[in-house]
C-alpha cells in the first residue's frame, strides 16, 4: 500500500474532526432575536459623561472582550458630547432620529432602519432630534468604551 491513500483518509479524518469540533463549538452558543422594548433586556447605565437617562444593553458577547453587540438609548432631545471609541462601530438606528457628527464631516441624519460606520478612534457627537427616545444598535469589534474628548487619555 503507498503511502499517498495513508496520507488522503488522515487528512480527510483531521479536516471531519476540525468540523465535529466547531459544530460542538456552535451548538453551544444560542441563537437570539430582540426588539429595544424585551422585558427580558436587562439596561444598565452609561459612563457619567454621557446624558442622564441614558442606557445600554447588551444583546451578545461580553464587552469586556471584542464583538460585543449592545442597544444604546438617550432619551428623546439629549445631547451627546464628543467622544471617541477604541472599537469602529457598525450601527444601525432603531428609534427615534439621531444625528450623528464625525470630526470633518456634515452631519448625518439617522432615521429608523439607517446603518452608518463609525471608524475606530474618530470623535463625534449626536443629538437626539426626537421627542421619542433614539435607540442604536452598535455591533463593536474590540471591547466597548467611550472615551470623553477632553479626556486625559487623549485621542
Amino acid at each position: 500500500m503507498s503511502k499517498q491513500p495513508c496520507l488522503s483518509v488522515a487528512l480527510v479524518l483531521a479536516v471531519l474532526g476540525s468540523h465535529a469540533a466547531l459544530a460542538d463549538e456552535a451548538m453551544k452558543e444560542r441563537s437570539a432575536a430582540f426588539t429595544f422594548k424585551d422585558p427580558q433586556l436587562a439596561w444598565g447605565g452609561c459612563p457619567p459623561f454621557l446624558p442622564k437617562g441614558c442606557q445600554i444593553a447588551v444583546l451578545h458577547g461580553d464587552p469586556s472582550k471584542d464583538n460585543a453587540d449592545v442597544f444604546f438609548k438617550v432619551p428623546g432631545g439629549a445631547t451627546i458630547p464628543p467622544h471617541w471609541h477604541t472599537s469602529a462601530e457598525r450601527m444601525v438606528l432603531v428609534s427615534g432620529k439621531l444625528n450623528v457628527t464625525y470630526e470633518g464631516q456634515k452631519v448625518a441624519a439617522l432615521k429608523p432602519g439607517t446603518y452608518a460606520y463609525g471608524p475606530a478612534k474618530l470623535p463625534h457627537k449626536a443629538v437626539c432630534a426626537s421627542k421619542e427616545p433614539c435607540v442604536l444598535f452598535i455591533a463593536f469589534e474590540s471591547p466597548v468604551d467611550a472615551v470623553p474628548v477632553d479626556s486625559p487619555a487623549g485621542k
